[in-house]
């Protein structure tokens, strides 16, 4: 682990890049829209490395299930919890004809039935019953259950891994990472609120979009600019940055003299109580208490911070804020193509003005995301053009340098071992 710290973060130059152990040249951009380096890394990184799938709060109960995609492969996969309590993942995929026997995407289901034609399997995967069976030659039951995938869990995250025998275990994938992270409590874990985009630019490209403050003060100039700069740090500069192995992290400032805007009337009644602490958050701090006391959320203990944003290798961001966390996913679909799924986690509201800090909460982080979305097709066009080969980041860009790093490294080794040295 590397650590980055300053107590004066916005006042004079940052050297986080080269404290986390980071060059300073020109970062390439051919990862960002080669054909082949997409195919290398779907192969190296997405088919090697453990990823994020869900919580075990989506799957609380006996025969609870849903379904993720993992996209670069074209794999659905079934998640579900026993009747022994353990979590479990499928392939969505029916022993007679193929069929995805889940067509999702949430439920609960103690017999798994096929839609074609009936084949049916118990929640561990099982194959219990095949209609006229009398007519099949000889079908070994045994062998044709739902063909397991492997998972893992780890703080309530479920993740799975497309090698049929994983290289590393879960908890070495995670490395320094685990220990950092272990023991937040996730407020209201088992209530996202959901969006997904597709979207016309390398995953990587909107991945990148949400790991930097350096473009919150032009992109975000009517929203939040002055949530996350001020006079004092015009260009909001980050307040930490860390690397854990593949995986990093990075605190975002946060002006502490942010005042509410009077002409706002929705905004003065929702947050007039002063109780989130903050105009992007949507819990209260008795809510909030535990999960912000706890050391990974704001590491540095300053005032003004704003989130933390949690990049795990490859393609999920956990972030922390003061009301609490949520969840940016980023899947590859073609070099120049990618789905954005992004979870929001609120608590029950206890009153009603609550529930309108909620609203008001979602519906601004929603502008905000729609504003960073709307700018990386025009990024991606740039970048296909071919007009540079290298793109030139600053201090505050040290998440996208660290990414771009580790990608080249996983696609380069041979094993993961050799991937995570």
């Amino acid at each position: 682990m590397n650590i980055a710290t300053s107590d004066k973060p916005f006042a004079g130059k940052t050297a986080f890049t080269q404290s986390c152990g980071l060059g300073t040249e020109p970062v390439p951009l051919a990862p960002y829209r080669s054909a082949e380096f997409f195919e290398r890394e779907r192969a190296r990184v997405f088919e090697r490395a453990w990823l994020l799938v869900g919580r075990e709060e989506e799957i609380a109960a006996y025969g609870d299930y849903f379904v993720a995609e993992l996209l670069p492969g074209g794999v659905s996969t079934v998640l579900n919890r026993g009747k022994d309590g353990k979590v479990r993942a499928f392939y969505n995929t029916c022993s007679h004809r193929g069929s995805q026997v889940v067509d999702g995407p949430t439920g609960n289901a103690r017999r798994i039935v096929c839609p074609y034609h009936n084949w049916t399997y118990a929640a561990d995967g099982e194959l219990l019953s095949i209609p006229d069976e009398s007519s099949f030659f000889a079908v070994d039951r045994k062998r044709c259950g739902l063909t397991p995938m492997a998972v893992d869990t780890w703080e309530g995250w479920i993740f799975v891994n497309l090698q049929a025998e994983p290289e590393v275990g879960l908890r070495a994938f995670l490395g320094d990472f685990a220990d950092r992270l272990a023991g937040v409590p996730y407020v209201a874990a088992d209530k996202p609120i959901v969006l997904k985009a597709d979207l016309d630019a390398n995953w990587k490209v909107v991945q990148d979009a949400f790991i930097e403050s350096y473009h919150i003060p032009a992109i975000h100039k009517r929203t939040i600019a002055e949530t996350f700069s001020s006079n004092e740090n015009r260009f909001a500069r980050l307040l930490d940055a860390r690397v854990f192995g593949p995986h990093r992290t990075v605190s975002m400032y946060g002006n502490p003299k942010m005042p509410l805007d009077p002409a706002n009337k929705v905004e003065m009644l929702a947050y007039a109580s002063g109780d989130t602490g903050s105009l992007i958050a949507a819990g209260t701090s008795t809510q909030m208490d535990s999960f912000l006391q706890h050391p990974a959320v704001n590491p540095t203990g300053v005032d003004c911070w704003s989130m933390d944003v949690n990049n795990l290798f490859p393609n999920t961001q956990i972030d922390f804020g003061p009301g609490g966390f949520w969840v940016h996913q980023f899947w590859p679909l073609t070099p120049n193509t990618s789905r954005y799924e992004v979870r929001f986690y609120v608590p029950d509201a206890l009153n009603a003005r609550q529930r309108l800090q909620q609203e008001l909460y979602v519906a601004r982080v929603i502008e905000v995301v729609l504003e960073d979305l709307a700018n990386v097709a025009r990024t991606q066009r740039g970048i296909d053009s071919s007009g540079k080969d290298h793109m030139q980041l600053q201090d505050s860009e040290v998440g996208i340098r660290h990414s771009v790093e580790q990608l080249l490294k996983w696609v380069d080794a041979d094993s993961v071992a050799e991937a995570l040295l």
